[in-house]
């Protein structure tokens, strides 16, 4: 087993992780990013795919990163497990579809709630206190998930034709063109110094400072890693300002902005 995750904020980086720890504390985990992804999956038979939610899609990147590989996914054993802010509807089966097109065979489906991570719109906030119980409710979902799973009894998440119907009325059927491609629409300031770490943190390669100052291209994937961890708040996606710069590792370590 091994688990791979596409994670801007860290928040399905922390589910994959948590869980696959749940099954088996030895088993590794990667972003689809890295260098390893590829090969970890080939070697293994059973992998536990974590991504985000946008606008009841899987994102662009996770997307291209499965059809792309598709060889590398014939006859695999998928678990997929997908994050989002406050609704879904057939999250992870937008990643199942696309599997199964490879050739993959899906054990189940887990969709977690998790704080959101857009920080430049004000819909979906909430407080500090708020975000921590909805971090430790999916923790204690993923725990009894795990439990069952041991006894041989997969969840459904997002599986369904229910589902289906739920995600493309709900969401994606109104929003298709904001996840259909990358997007060019990320906006850098001038507040921004040219620190260089929206460059060396962006997994699609899609920021390059030049001239001292950081110019965005047009294959973002809205991971929002950028605006979350730009030191001068300088960097915007769909709003016009940055409210809150939402990091996992800001609520283990205690730090908040």
């Amino acid at each position: 087993m091994v688990g791979v995750y596409f994670s801007g904020s860290g928040n399905t980086k922390h589910c994959v992780e948590f869980f696959v720890n749940l099954l088996d504390e030895s088993v590794k985990t990667f972003p689809i990013e890295s260098e390893f992804s590829v090969s970890e999956i080939i070697k293994n038979d059973v992998i536990v795919f974590g991504y985000p939610i946008h606008y009841s899609n899987a994102p662009k990147y996770v997307r291209d990163f499965i059809l792309s590989n598709k060889s590398i996914f014939t006859n695999k054993k998928i678990f997929i497990i997908a994050t989002m802010g406050l609704f879904s509807g057939d999250g992870a089966g937008c990643g199942a579809r696309l599997f199964e097109k490879c050739g993959a065979e899906i054990l189940g489906g887990l969709h977690l709630k998790m704080p959101d991570s857009i920080g430049d719109v004000k819909a979906l906030k909430k407080s500090p206190e708020e975000n921590k119980r909805i971090i430790a409710d999916a923790d204690l979902k993923m725990m009894n998930t795990a439990a069952k799973i041991k006894n041989g009894e997969y969840p459904t998440d997002g599986l369904s034709k229910a589902c289906r119907l739920a995600g493309l009325f709900g969401q994606r059927l109104w929003f298709y063109g904001k996840t259909l491609n990358y997007t060019d629409k990320l906006k850098i300031g001038d507040e921004c110094v040219g620190c260089g770490k929206c460059e060396r943190i962006c997994p699609m390669n899609n920021i390059e400072v030049k001239n001292g100052k950081a110019a965005a291209f047009n294959k973002c994937t809205m991971c929002y890693k950028c605006v979350n961890n730009c030191p001068k708040k300088a960097i915007t996606l769909i709003g016009k300002n940055v409210l809150v710069q939402y990091k996992f590792e800001d609520y283990i370590s205690g730090v908040k902005d």
